[in-house]
């Protein structure tokens, strides 16, 4: 019996066009289960199915070859039970070196397109052009098999002393494009992504967190956040001796928006209307956000000239300074 799914049973392998795909069939030339049990009532005889009767054909995406499509002609074989009580009644043959229960790729293409989208970063279209198969067929394989490396690999996640949460746009989902947004979390010492949660809420990080453990948890002494309140009810209730580090991004952008609410705020009250293009308020918005180490000279005597043209008693120059 072959034992190697590339090489079993194959009986021919037909091309009608030199870009047409190729297909090739396989039997399993094993002998006929007589004496095993069945797989549900533990009958100790089985029997083929009646001589004569077709065997099912089911089609798996293999390994291109030289840049064609290959599809695998599988040829199962039906048994049944000769028990009349019996609850299954008949059932066809598996084996997983072919392909697992429900699998549409063979093992070796469910490996391949795993490593060149999760590690060479290839598109899922693209792969999915190469075999010649659907793109939910790659994507599905993707994730199942991704799913298992991730739950084998007991040492991706060791002993992290920074975390951070970072909420992530995923996808875009439905008619009218509903935003589903995603956690991730990373160990910030080593830049190495540990695992991505649903949601943004503080529901699914507490929960990873309790998974982790007590110990994972008491080694942890920085946590990095976006200024979010979910996310800082998390470090406090799960992680509450750790210092909570703001992202600087976040904080920049913040204090931006805060200083041009006070710029419009200003202008509203010396000016009584809405900023306008040849409003002096108006003209210094730029110069406002700009640090300082970067305002030059020039530009700090065009910050100030506006000033002083647009409020001419000096009252918002005490509040408004450049950061």
């Amino acid at each position: 019996m072959e034992t190697d799914p590339t090489r079993a049973g194959v009986d021919d392998r037909t091309s009608q066009h030199p870009v047409s795909r190729c297909r090739r069939r396989t039997r399993w030339r094993g002998q006929e289960p007589r004496g095993e049990r069945g797989p549900f009532d533990g009958l100790s005889v089985v029997r083929r199915s009646r001589p004569g009767e077709e065997c099912p054909r089911i089609e798996l995406v293999d390994l291109p070859l030289q840049g064609r499509p290959i599809r695998l002609v599988w040829r199962k074989r039906r048994w049944m039970c000769p028990d009349g009580d019996c609850t299954m009644g008949s059932w066809t043959e598996e084996n997983d070196r072919i392909a697992g229960p429900r699998q549409l790729l063979t093992p070796g293409a469910a490996r391949w397109v795993t490593l060149q989208v999760a590690e060479h970063a290839r598109s899922v279209n693209e792969v999915a052009g190469k075999i010649g198969g659907d793109w939910h067929t790659v994507i599905d394989t993707v994730v199942a098999h991704g799913e298992a490396l991730l739950d084998a690999d007991n040492d991706r996640i060791g002993e992290v002393a920074a975390l951070g949460f970072d909420e992530v746009l995923m996808v875009l989902i439905g008619h009218y494009h509903h935003q589903h947004f995603s956690t991730q979390l990373v160990d910030i010492r080593v830049a190495q992504l540990l695992d991505i949660v649903s949601g943004r809420s503080s529901a699914e990080p507490k929960g990873w967190l309790a998974e982790q453990g007590r110990a994972f948890r008491d080694r942890i002494e920085f946590g990095t956040l976006d200024l979010s309140g979910p996310y800082r009810r998390v470090f406090e209730i799960m992680v509450p001796e750790a210092t909570l580090v703001a992202d600087p991004f976040r904080v920049t952008k913040l204090a931006n928006t805060k200083l041009d609410e006070s710029r419009r705020r200003v202008q509203n009250q010396t000016l009584g209307h809405r900023g306008r293009k040849c409003d002096p308020p108006y003209r210094c918005r730029r110069l406002l956000t700009k640090a300082k180490e970067r305002l030059d000279d020039k530009g700090s005597e065009k910050l100030k000239g506006l000033f002083r043209a647009g409020d001419p008693m000096s009252s918002a120059q005490k509040r408004l300074v450049p950061r």
